[in-house]
């Protein structure tokens, strides 16, 4: 069966994941979550990609971004893939691919589930069992939705903005969003949908994608799709 084709709409959100070869690590030391982040960030800026949350786990990471274009994501994720693995290989002194194939990724609509993927991605070093609180951890865009430092990486989705009148206030609400956690059936839409390639939303937000492009959207849809109205 042929490889489902990434589907990337300029102005939508995306959960972005990419894995290690056969779950190997992709970080060594400290020094390389660093490398990955100035990768991200200098090339989201370069290819018009707002991040809005992250996290770097051992053999894998997790972003939610909203391209400018069509081909931003794309571009951003292949001049970080490149350079970080040759980062990587010349620091290891080792040859050969670092990624497990190709990046995974999905459109989320994100009325219903923005907020819960930043949770979702948030909590991954907790359910991993590497630290007991989110804000322990290091390497991820928590921190900054909590107020506890500024992520020049990250650019907060409007959705972000409406948690509270001030800082203090969206903070507060931010944390209390992680504390209460998401269901299973959110963690488990949301990580299937960007390993699948389906787009995660409501019926009204899935037909209004398959409008805009040829390549099918959901699992559920059969036949061949209708021709894709332009996105202006």
């Amino acid at each position: 069966m042929a490889r489902l084709p990434r589907l990337t709409l300029p102005g939508y959100a995306h959960h972005i994941i990419q894995r290690g070869n056969n779950r190997q690590p992709i970080f060594a030391a400290s020094a390389d979550y660093g490398e990955l982040l100035g990768l991200l960030e200098e090339h989201a800026r370069k290819s018009g990609v707002a991040i809005h949350a992250y996290v770097l786990m051992s053999n894998h990471f997790h972003l939610l971004a909203t391209p400018d274009e069509s081909q931003s994501i794309p571009q951003m994720m292949q001049a970080v893939g490149r350079r970080y693995v040759r980062y990587f290989n010349q620091r290891q002194a080792r040859t050969g691919t670092l990624w497990e194939g190709r990046y995974r990724s999905t459109l989320i609509q994100s009325e219903r589930y923005l907020l819960a993927c930043m949770v979702y991605i948030d909590l991954n070093p907790v359910r991993a069992g590497l630290v007991s609180d989110a804000a322990d951890y290091p390497w991820s865009s928590h921190a900054h939705y909590i107020g506890r430092r500024y992520d020049k990486l990250i650019t907060p989705h409007p959705l972000y903005w409406e948690l509270g009148n001030t800082p203090f206030a969206r903070d507060a609400s931010y944390a209390e969003l992680v504390h209460s956690g998401v269901t299973e059936q959110q963690e488990r839409a949301l990580t299937d949908s960007a390993l699948r390639g389906w787009a995660l939303g409501e019926s009204d937000y899935v037909a209004d994608l398959q409008r805009r492009t040829a390549r099918r959207v959901s699992k559920t849809r059969a036949g061949r799709p209708p021709a894709a109205t332009p996105v202006r």
